[in-house]
């Protein structure tokens, strides 16, 4: 088994929890607030972008051309969700201008940025990969039964398409080639795990706010 496969099914409970979460069945169902998913979509934006510039920092410090090539390439993905949020946002009413990070998302990216600055390219790769193979775990979910069309039914399309899931192997791959400390990997691809499922709660308790 590599070590992306040995880490995600390390971390399945939480993997579990974050589909299981009110927020996450709220995009299935198409009942979750518009309220609630208009503050997400400015979050993961703020998310996304520093999502990037991790990808950008790992791409600089890649040991290699081909890793340097291919982190860049996983930038330009971002790049291309992140036209997706703009759409979601001009939909939603959403000023991403103004957005201002939650304490979960701070941590978040916080963490990704330190990782990517402070240590190797394996370790970064750790850091951002249980991002990218939960979300191509929660589309493939929520779409099992077909997409239903709903408001959130794109969310479904985006994260569940042929298209993204490469992209998590891509970043896994580099991961298996370039992490060097196990334990370590293991310690980073959990707490990665865990800001993804309280990412999640902080949207939801964003409903305080519309009360």
């Amino acid at each position: 088994m590599t070590l992306s496969r040995d880490l995600w099914q390390a971390n399945q409970d939480i993997a579990s929890a974050c589909l299981k979460h009110p927020f996450v069945q709220g995009i299935a169902t198409g009942t979750l607030p518009k309220s609630l998913f208009a503050y997400y979509v400015g979050q993961d934006t703020f998310f996304l972008q520093a999502f990037a510039r991790a990808y950008s920092i790992a791409a600089a410090k890649a040991p290699d051309w081909e890793g340097f090539i291919v982190f860049h390439s996983l930038a330009n993905g971002v790049l291309a969700e992140l036209k997706l949020h703009q759409s979601y946002a001009a939909q939603w009413g959403v000023d991403l201008r103004v957005v201002s990070p939650n304490p979960a998302t701070r941590r978040y990216t916080d963490f990704l940025l330190a990782t990517a600055w402070s240590y190797d390219v394996g370790l970064t790769a750790a850091a951002m990969a249980p991002c990218m193979r939960l979300y191509a775990y929660l589309g493939q979910e929520l779409a099992k039964n077909g997409i239903p069309e709903h408001l959130y039914a794109d969310w479904i399309r985006t994260y569940s398409s042929a298209e993204f899931v490469p992209l998590a192997q891509q970043l896994e791959s580099l991961l298996d080639c370039y992490t060097k400390a196990a334990e370590a990997a293991h310690s980073t691809y959990r707490y990665a795990m865990q800001c993804e499922l309280d990412f999640f709660q902080a949207a939801w308790n964003a409903e305080n706010n519309y009360n």
